[in-house]
Parts: structure tokens; C-alpha cells; sequence
């Protein structure tokens, strides 16, 4: 989750770290460091509080450092100070460490390194890999990491400086990322493209138990256990516009009017509409293997999670398979049931989520076929899972994900519509299917059109510290993921609940200072949640209504109501959480909260 950047080549690093840090603040902002190759040795500078700390402390000093790495942190061991804040170095300063991940047998390591007499110093797991390195050295910096990693357990992705090697940086990683970057006579590593993207397109995704040399003049690339790899460079295709702000205040109130496009964009070129079907390259080679499951497994994590309870609902409704979904952190530790007949679907925004790729390699161990949904080309796990579908949302920086869970939902109706038309599902109702599909942006559209009006509701109810988030069926993973956005964002108590449920004990919440948002769509139990209204106001409760378009009985009953576009019931997920996006967003920025560095949260969950 922590920010990684490197450089080496013939240009002044600092004014590269520092832009690259800020790119990368979004996965980490507790504390910042840099480290540099100046002509009197390393010099390294750490500071608690965000990057804007560090870059205060620079500002006005010269550096002459072609050759760096810095970080931004998310704390996992050790409160967020400077003494804590990356890099990490070794007794005599001469090695220098940044580092995403958990150390698992730190505690063992650093009983070792003291016993051989080396003055740890800080309360985090990562600065026994300075140590470790420092052990091992004998003027080769690369086998010293070598030989310093074999004695790590856990997961990592670190960069390594030597005042010995005044050009040369040495990464390495397993099971956090980390992507090396390929210029013209410079190179440069990061633990996220972003952070690359404007120096380079050219990159190479590390894979686990892989180590790279990377120098003005070249990368070089080989196993830990020193097997050469002859590394396969790819093409970043964002562009340096969709990682920047563009005059907005901040990433999500940029991201989330992007919805109607990144719907369009999931679906660009796959839909067949004389066949009634999808076209997904991404799985088509797995047809015949997929005619054949009659159980499907999707795991997940946070919003991901909620957009798998989504599909599950599509693809039992639509494409008549039996469903399960799993917390992708509970996954792995159960001893899942994964019978032949059984495919496993993980998804995951970034395709990093650490929790998430430990279920896949479970679920490969167990011999199931995996496929991945995920955003990030060239992520972990697009490449570790069999077949997949990538979602085409391009890059994500608010941390609160809101365009990343539509796309989600819009490949897994992509999905439903392939399988589906494999089996039982007309041509007719496939060829809806696909209309009612075409219909969502511009249906989106208005809804996001009525940000005015969500904003004044927004300030009527930012002094309550309590909500409840209320659905049936397909909508109630739309509760839990508008209660989620609530509380991520504004810190705000919010609870998701299915409607039927509320009676079974939230019930006793409800008075006059208890906000409760219903999803009431008109669909086939239209009638039980206008019930469920009616109990809530029966005691005095207040009613904000996600409502389809002309519903007076509802409105009726309710304080407040927005209005959305009709759209047939299995779809209408992608435009019933956009006024809940909404909400959460306005009510952030009204109670003075950071929306795309909400506390001790991070974009990318690559730790357990």
C-alpha cells in the first residue's frame, strides 16, 4: 500500500522522486522519505505527515543526485513518525531501504542481527532488510540483497541504494508490486505506473521471486535464486491527463461523471446484438470449459465484494448458475469446497489486492480455473489467473472507488449475457439485455446531473454521525456500497442492511435523529420496501428515497427523494449507487474531509 519511486540516469533526481511521490500519494500518505547518491555519500531525509512535509524540507536546498529512491508511506508496523518513516538504513547509513509489504519473521530477525551486534532503531518491520543487506556485504550489492531475501519471510517490493554503487539500484519483489520503467539512457521503478508515465511508457511488470538491476545504461533482470529472465516490456496505454486532477479538487468528484464513458468503454466492442451475446476475448478460449461448471465462486475484497454480490445475483437471475460469494480474506484460511465443475472469478481494481491473490493461487492449488475482472494491465493477478476480463476504466486514484465498481458490475452483466446465451437464456431476452445495457450512460447521465440537488440534501444531514443504508435484492449490495462509501469518506457511522432485515434488530435505532436511505425501485418487491418505509416513519424516522422516475407513493412517504431513470431490474445497480456516490462525496467535502486521502485507508491493499 506504501509508494514507491526510483530513478538513475542523467537528469537531477529529486524534481522525479518528488513528482513521483505525489502521483503515488493515494497508496500512502503517513509519512515521506527520500535517499539520494550525492558526491559525499548518501544522504537520506524522512518526515512524518504528508509528501507537502518532506518537499518543504527540500525546497530552497541543491542537490546534485542523479540517483534515488523515495516513499510514501501506509503504517502496518510502528506508529507514523519520522523515525518510523522509510527509508530505512543500516548502522553506518551506507544502505538505504524503502519497502511495501510485511516482514513476517522480523521479530526473529532483528533477535539475529542483534545478537551479531547491529543497533536497530525503529519500531517497523522493513528496517531489518537494511540490516540483513549490510550482513551480507562484500561489494556486490546484488547478491547482498540476494542473500539478505532468502532469509525474509513474507511479502515485499523494496529498492535498494549502496553509497558503494553510486549508479545502480537494486529491486526486488514477491508478492507486492513493483514495475520498472525504460528510458532513453535512464531508468526508473516504482511500485505503480503512475508514477512512470511521465517519463516513460515502456515498462516491466516484476514478477514474484524476481530481482532487477536497474542503471542509466540498462535493467537487468533474474530470479532470486539468480537465473537470468529476459524481462518482456510493455506499453502503458493511459495517458498522463487521466492521472491528473484537470482543475478538479479532487480525484473522486473527477471520477465519478466519468461513469457514463467507463461504462461505454466496458462494453466497446464486446456485445453482439444479432447473436443476443457478449464478445469477451479475455475468456473465449475457455468456452468449452465454462459450458461445462455448474457452480461459480467469486471472491473478493471491500467494494470489489460488493460488486461480486451483484453478479451474483445476475448470474443466478439471469444465467440460472449457482453463485457463491467469499471475502477473499476468509477464502484461503476455510479450506474452501472447490469441486471440478466449479469456476472461481476474483476481482480486484488494481489486481494487487493482496488478500484477493492469495485466493486465486488457493483456488489454482485446488485445480479450479480462475478467472480475473480487473482494471490494472500487466497487474498480478491478470497475469497469474487462467482468463479474465480487464474492465477498461482506466486509472483510479481516489481511494474511494466509484467508477471501478460500475465497470465491475457492467463486466459481470457482460458475463451473465455470455453464459446465459450458452445455455437457456432466449435470444430475445439477449438482445434486452444488451439494449437495456446501451441504455445506462445516458440514464447516468441525468442522475449525475442532480449533484446540486444531492448537495443540499448533503447539508441538511452532514451533522448526523449515524445512517442507515437500506435495499432488497440485487440493491442490496448497493446499500452496503453506499454505507461504505459514507463512512470511508466523511467517517460517518453508516450500516447496509437488507430492508427485511431492519425489523430483525436495527430497528431499534430508528428515531427522529436516525437517517435512513431506502433503495425503492419499482421491481418485483417494490411493494415490501414501501412497507419497510412506512415501519420507519411509524417511528419516526427520516427517509431519504433512491426512487425510479414518476413514483409518487413513495415520495409521499418519504422526506426526500431522488429520482432515477427507469431501467430494467438486473441493471439497475449501475444507476442506483450514483446519487449514494454523490452523497458520500458532498458530505465529505461539507465536513472538511480529505475525500481522496481518507484516514488510514489506501488505494491498493497489498498487504493482509
Amino acid at each position: 500500500m506504501c509508494g514507491i519511486v526510483g530513478y538513475v540516469g542523467p537528469r537531477k533526481a529529486v524534481p522525479i522522486l518528488m513528482e513521483g511521490l505525489k502521483r503515488l500519494e493515494y497508496r500512502g500518505y503517513d509519512s515521506a522519505g527520500i535517499a539520494l547518491q550525492e558526491p559525499n555519500g548518501l544522504l537520506h531525509e524522512k518526515f512524518a505527515g504528508k509528501i507537502s512535509v518532506l518537499d518543504e524540507h527540500l525546497a530552497g536546498r541543491t542537490f546534485d543526485s542523479v540517483c534515488g529512491i523515495a516513499h510514501t508511506r501506509w503504517a502496518t508496523h510502528g506508529e507514523p513518525n519520522d523515525t518510523n518513516a522509510h527509508p530505512h538504513t543500516d548502522c553506518h547509513g551506507k544502505i538505504a531501504v524503502v519497502h511495501n509489504g510485511i516482514i513476517e519473521n522480523y521479530r526473529a530477525l532483528r533477535e539475529l542481527l542483534g545478537n551479531k551486534g547491529h543497533r536497530l532503531t525503529t519500531d517497523t518491520d522493513t528496517e531489518v532488510i537494511a540490516h540483513l543487506v549490510e550482513e551480507y556485504y562484500e561489494g556486490n550489492l546484488v547478491e547482498a540483497v540476494r542473500t539478505a531475501l532468502s532469509q525474509v519471510e513474507g511479502t515485499y517490493g523494496i529498492a535498494v541504494l549502496s553509497q558503494d554503487s553510486p549508479d545502480e539500484i537494486v529491486v526486488a519483489r514477491n508478492g507486492s508490486p513493483l514495475v520498472v520503467g525504460a528510458g532513453d539512457n535512464e531508468n526508473l521503478d516504482a511500485s505503480d505506473v503512475s508514477a512512470l508515465l511521465q517519463h516513460t511508457k515502456q515498462v516491466i511488470y516484476l514478477n514474484d521471486h524476481e530481482l532487477a538491476v536497474v542503471t542509466p545504461d540498462g535493467i537487468s533482470v533474474s530470479t532470486l535464486e539468480n537465473v537470468q529472465v529476459t524481462p518482456k516490456i510493455e506499453e502503458i496505454s493511459w495517458s498522463l491527463g487521466q492521472i491528473e486532477k484537470s482543475g478538479y479538487p479532487y480525484f473522486m468528484p473527477k471520477e465519478i461523471p466519468e461513469q457514463p464513458t467507463t461504462i461505454r468503454m466496458a462494453t466497446r466492442g464486446r456485445l453482439n446484438h444479432d447473436a443476443g451475446t457478449a464478445r469477451l476475448n479475455g475468456i473465449a478460449m475457455n468456452l468449452d470449459e465454462l459450458n461445462r461448471i455448474n457452480r461459480v465462486i467469486i471472491t473478493a475484497c471491500g467494494t470489489s465484494w460488493h460488486a461480486a454480490l451483484i453478479g451474483e445475483h445476475l448470474l443466478e437471475d439471469v444465467a440460472r448458475i449457482p453463485v457463491e460469494v467469499e471475502y477473499a480474506s476468509e477464502f484461503r484460511y476455510r479450506s474452501p469446497i472447490v469441486p471440478k465443475d466449479t469456476i472461481v472469478i476474483a476481482i480486484s481494481q488494481s489486481g494487487e489486492t493482496a488478500d484477493t491473490l492469495a485466493a486465486v493461487r488457493e483456488a489454482k492449488l485446488k485445480g479450479a480455473t480462475v478467472l480475473g475482472i480487473v482494471n490494472v494491465v500487466g497487474s498480478t493477478i491478470a497475469r497469474e489467473t487462467d482468463a479474465g476480463v480487464y474492465i477498461h476504466a482506466g486509472p483510479e486514484i481516489g481511494v474511494a472507488s466509484t467508477k471501478a465498481f460500475t465497470s465491475q458490475i457492467t463486466v459481470l452483466a457482460l458475463i451473465t449475457l455470455l453464459l446465459g446465451r450458452q445455455r437457456n437464456l432466449s435470444l430475445e431476452t439477449g438482445r434486452n439485455l444488451i439494449h437495456d445495457l446501451e441504455s445506462i450512460p445516458e440514464k447516468a447521465e441525468q442522475i449525475l446531473d442532480k449533484t446540486d440537488e444531492i448537495r443540499k440534501l448533503a447539508e441538511e444531514y452532514s451533522k448526523h454521525d449515524n445512517f442507515l443504508y437500506l435495499g432488497r435484492g440485487i440493491n442490496f449490495p448497493v446499500a452496503l456500497e453506499g454505507a461504505l462509501k459514507l463512512k470511508e469518506i466523511s467517517y460517518i457511522h453508516a450500516e447496509g442492511y437488507p430492508a427485511a432485515e431492519m425489523k430483525h434488530g436495527p430497528i431499534a435505532l430508528i428515531d427522529e435523529n436516525m437517517p435512513v436511505v431506502v433503495i425503492a425501485l419499482k421491481d418485483a418487491i417494490y411493494d415490501k420496501v414501501v412497507n419497510n418505509i412506512q415501519e420507519i416513519k411509524a417511528r419516526r424516522g427520516r427517509v431519504i428515497a433512491i426512487v425510479t422516475e414518476g413514483d409518487e407513493q413513495v415520495c409521499r412517504l418519504a422526506d426526500h427523494c431522488i429520482e432515477t431513470p427507469h431501467v430494467p431490474g438486473p441493471l439497475t445497480p449501475l444507476l442506483s449507487i450514483l446519487p449514494l456516490q454523490l452523497l458520500a462525496y458532498h458530505m465529505a467535502v461539507i465536513r472538511g474531509c480529505n475525500v481522496d486521502q481518507p484516514r488510514n485507508l489506501a488505494k491498493s491493499v497489498t498487504v493482509e
